[in-house]
């Protein structure tokens, strides 16, 4: 049977990542050291071809895609773009914490849902960005082509692994690295009858040993790198930071 290949990478490092600030629809380029860090990953390792490339039009998306791909010419995708932070944007968690006592709500996530001051609902940011995610899917299959490289945001290929991603996992349970990500198999019928997509291997690649249950380690690997980003989850909810701050 037919079937289509998404790789979704996540975009290298800006300053303002590496400060820790919250970077959503701030307009940043690549750090120095953002950059130097993608050719690293592209020099060791083989990023995967395709016959589509998609990029979230923001420039540290933009200049990732050219590091990775120099030959692609990518479709820029607008509504591919960070969620817009409001008030909150350019400002570290510890700046934000002490100016807005719904700061540490909207970390923990419980309770009434809270929408930075002036920015983006979470809610809307995930219906954006998976109607995006559809229509690409969907312009897949009526194309004809079977593979597509998206570049883009941690948030947004988090919310995108989430919703659409089998084996299931949280949100949070698919944070990647910088210049890292996964590849997702979608097959038509199973698209169409339960709208989910195979999570079948890391970007970059990593060696597997005899007897690995791949569905069981790409799961545990998304989770350990979770953790890791936030230095263990109730730690950092109870610090009021937490380092996936997107992206």
């Amino acid at each position: 049977m037919k079937s289509y290949t998404v790789h979704l990478i996540r975009h290298g490092t800006t300053e303002g990542n590496e400060q820790g600030r919250y970077i959503g629809s701030t307009d940043l380029p690549l750090s120095e050291q953002g950059a130097e860090h993608l050719r690293a990953l592209r020099e060791k390792h083989s990023y995967p071809q395709a016959q589509a490339y998609l990029c979230s039009p923001l420039r540290r998306c933009t200049e990732t895609m050219k590091i990775l791909y120099p030959d692609a010419k990518p479709i820029l995708i607008p509504d591919l773009r960070e969620c817009d932070f409001g008030d909150w944007e350019g400002k570290t968690a510890e700046e934000i914490a002490r100016e807005d006592s719904r700061f540490r709500q909207w970390i923990a996530g419980n309770g009434e849902p809270v929408t930075p001051p002036n920015g983006e609902d979470g809610a809307a940011f995930s219906r954006r960005v998976c109607a995006a995610f559809e229509k690409i899917a969907e312009g897949l299959m009526r194309s004809g082509m079977t593979s597509a490289v998206l570049v883009a945001h941690g948030g947004v290929l988090m919310s995108i692994l989430a919703a659409y991603g089998l084996p299931r996992a949280e949100f949070y349970d698919w944070i990647t690295e910088p210049g890292c990500g996964y590849s997702m198999r979608i097959i038509p019928g199973l698209w169409m009858r339960s709208r989910v997509g195979e999570v079948y291997a890391e970007i970059p690649p990593r060696p597997q040993k005899d007897g690995d249950d791949n569905e069981r380690i790409l799961v545990d690997l998304a989770r350990e790198a979770a953790d890791r980003a936030f230095g263990k989850r109730d730690e950092a909810d109870r610090a009021g930071n937490r380092e996936e701050k997107e992206e």
